[in-house]
Order: C-alpha cells, then sequence, then structure tokens
C-alpha cells in the first residue's frame, strides 16, 4: 500500500466528511465539493495553508505530536481515527521508499495456557483474531457459533473478511449485515495503519477488492475502528437469533492479538440460546452410535 495515497485519501476522506456549521464556521457561497476548505480546516488546525496541503499530499514525516492533534481536532477525528493519524505519521519515515518489500507474517498460535483457559469458559464465546480478521482459536462455543465460517472457510486461517464479502450464508447469519461489514473494513484499515507492509493485508484487500463492489466501496471511506465493547447479533442455523455482548481484550506482548468473549445475562433468552447452542455443538462432536 501506497503510504503518501494513504496519508492522502484519510485526510481529504475526514476533511470532506466535516461541515463548516459544525465547527462554528459559516457556510457562504460557492462550495463545489462537500466539507471544509483546505484554508479553513488549516486555520482550525493552526497551521499555515502551504503546511497543510503538504501533509494532505501525504507528508506526513517530521508532522509534531502538536500538529497532528492540531489535525485531529479540526477534523473531528474521534479515537481511532487519531490513533490512526499518528500511525500514520510514525511509519512516515519509514514508508519513504516506494518499492519497500512487504513483510510476510508467522502464523501465530495461542499457548497452551491460554487455550486451556478458552476452553473452560462453557457459557461463553471465546475467540482470538487478528488485525486482518482471520480467526485464530476458539473454544468449544466458538467453533459453535463460527461453524458456518470454518465449516466453508476456502483458506486458513478462516477470515472474518472473506466470509463477510464472498459468501452468501453471511447476509443471513449477521442480521445487520451492513453494520457488519462496515466495522470489518474499519478493522482491515485501522490494520493497515498498523502494519502498511504486510503481505498478507495487502493480498486480501487486493482479493476483495477484485471480488467484491461492496467491499471496494467500503475500502474508499476509510473509516476507522477499535474492537473494543458492544453488542454482536447473529442467526445461527441450529438455534436462531442471538443478542451477545462482547468485549474485547489485547494479547500482551501480541500487537494486532485480541481475545473477543462474547456472553450474554445470566437467564435471558440469549443466555438459554448459548446452552442451547452448546448442547447442539456436543451433538455434533458425540459420535452416534
Amino acid at each position: 500500500m501506497d503510504h503518501r495515497s494513504e496519508v492522502r485519501e484519510f485526510l481529504m476522506s475526514r476533511r470532506a466528511r466535516v461541515e463548516p456549521e459544525q465547527v462554528g464556521l459559516p457556510r457562504g457561497g460557492d462550495r463545489r465539493v462537500p466539507g471544509l476548505r483546505r484554508g479553513e480546516a488549516a486555520t482550525l488546525a493552526g497551521v499555515s495553508v502551504e503546511y497543510y496541503a503538504r501533509l494532505e499530499r501525504g507528508a506526513l514525516a517530521g508532522a509534531s505530536e502538536a500538529v497532528l492533534d492540531g489535525l485531529a481536532r479540526a477534523l473531528l477525528m474521534d479515537d481511532a481515527e487519531r490513533e490512526h493519524l499518528h500511525r500514520l505519521a510514525r511509519q512516515a519515515p519509514a514508508s519513504s521508499t516506494s518499492n519497500r518489500r512487504r513483510k510476510a507474517a508467522q502464523t501465530w498460535r495461542p499457548s497452551a495456557s491460554l487455550q486451556w483457559f478458552m476452553d473452560s469458559a462453557n457459557s461463553s464465546v471465546a475467540l482470538i483474531g487478528n488485525g486482518r480478521t482471520d480467526l485464530l482459536a476458539w473454544n468449544p462455543l466458538g467453533r459453535a457459533l463460527m461453524d458456518e465460517m470454518i465449516s466453508t472457510a476456502t483458506t486458513q486461517p478462516p477470515n472474518f473478511a472473506r466470509f463477510l464479502f464472498l459468501e452468501p450464508v453471511a447476509r443471513r447469519f449477521y442480521p445487520d449485515w451492513e453494520s457488519a461489514a462496515g466495522m470489518n473494513v474499519a478493522m482491515l484499515r485501522t490494520e493497515a495503519g498498523r502494519d502498511p507492509h504486510s503481505k498478507e493485508l495487502h493480498d486480501l484487500v487486493g482479493e476483495l477488492s477484485t471480488r467484491s463492489d461492496h467491499f471496494r466501496r467500503l475500502w474508499s471511506r476509510h473509516d476507522v475502528w477499535h474492537h473494543e465493547s458492544g453488542v454482536k447479533k447473529y442467526h445461527h442455523h441450529a438455534v436462531g437469533d442471538l443478542a451477545l455482548s462482547f468485549d474485547g481484550l489485547d494479547v500482551v506482548g501480541h500487537p494486532a492479538i485480541q481475545l473477543t468473549v462474547l456472553t450474554a445475562e445470566p437467564g435471558s433468552a440469549d443466555h438459554q440460546a448459548l446452552q442451547l447452542l452448546g448442547s447442539w455443538w456436543e451433538s455434533q462432536i458425540v459420535p452416534r452410535r
């Protein structure tokens, strides 16, 4: 991925999103494109128009923390976008050579003790993934929940992005498919800022851009997102609808590796559905006589 293009398109997309009224500026006339004018963004960021234009062309190398924070404030960036901007700036000096070789990542596997811990959670789903949205490890309930993704995977490890955009069954599995797709692409874009020379990520984005018009449109938005906590909804082929609370827990010492735990309030209908999911999975793996 070309670093300058990444910076340019990210900053331009953020500027186009901010209307003058949101930052206390008059709209005026003769606005031929959405969002702030470059000069308005520069004033709000506290830099000259010439310097802002250079930054927006992709020249982030050497930009100070104060300048980056000024940009983030001017363009109303959230925490995920602000962190993405700082990552792009940190990558800039190392990304100045356009023909830098892309890195091949080593396959990550959980330690035995981490897998034991996950397997001991018999009323919660436990999944471990990376920034490319590969599914690297799971517990029995996790295997049951992601049954269709794992079973239909044409690559190893299974990958959430490939499932979402290339497998028709994903639109049934995710009742709010549009939201799930947007979050997935935003996670990939965040990972591109963290590790722009990843060969696996570059190949994945290239494949999905070629095979899915929807992915290509979402990728062009340059959205980023932190996978922290919230509620995810599923429609499982064996147990029906599930609404599960999730928390993303970073695995210390392993950048971009995250344990996601999905749970439901004890006694709730979703908790009962999780128990039913566990019973269904046990019936699949116990040999029939």
